[in-house]
């Protein structure tokens, strides 16, 4: 299984340098699971380079159609209190922001706390610390 944190996803979404990359790990294992707040985060990253001049409208729009037909196929890790709670002892074990938790969290549960040999893609550098510490390969 690979968890794809959204600094991982969005590669996949509109060019990024390491665009390339993500596709060859998607082409590997194309089943996509994330945490239920990643759509909201690549909107947010998605209006934000719009915003900046950095997307063009008609390129959000197609990364957003993107999204969409993608959506369709992946496996979404639910909110819950047991999502919650763990990521209230990551914050407590790890340094990280709470959106971060819950995406670590949401992967911890979707392995049934069994991380050995699942993947966790990210390109955030303290998520990556604390997906490696709580036994990820990470890419």
């Amino acid at each position: 299984m690979t968890f794809w944190d959204t600094s991982a996803l969005a590669p996949l979404i509109y060019e990024e340098e390491d665009s390339l990359q993500r596709e060859g790990f998607l082409s590997k294992d194309p089943r996509i699971v994330l945490w239920y707040g990643t759509p909201m985060e690549l909107e947010s990253a998605l209006s934000r380079r719009v915003r900046e001049g950095s997307l063009s409208m008609d390129q959000a729009y197609l990364a957003r159609k993107k999204v969409e037909r993608m959506a369709a196929s992946w496996l979404e890790v639910e909110p819950s209190r047991e999502v919650r709670d763990r990521a209230l002892r990551l914050l407590r074990v790890h340094s990280l922001r709470s959106a971060d938790a819950f995406q670590l969290s949401a992967a911890l549960i979707v392995t049934n706390e069994r991380p050995a040999g699942h993947w966790f893609l990210t390109a955030d550098n303290r998520l990556t610390l604390a997906a490696e510490a709580e036994g990820f390969s990470v890419e």
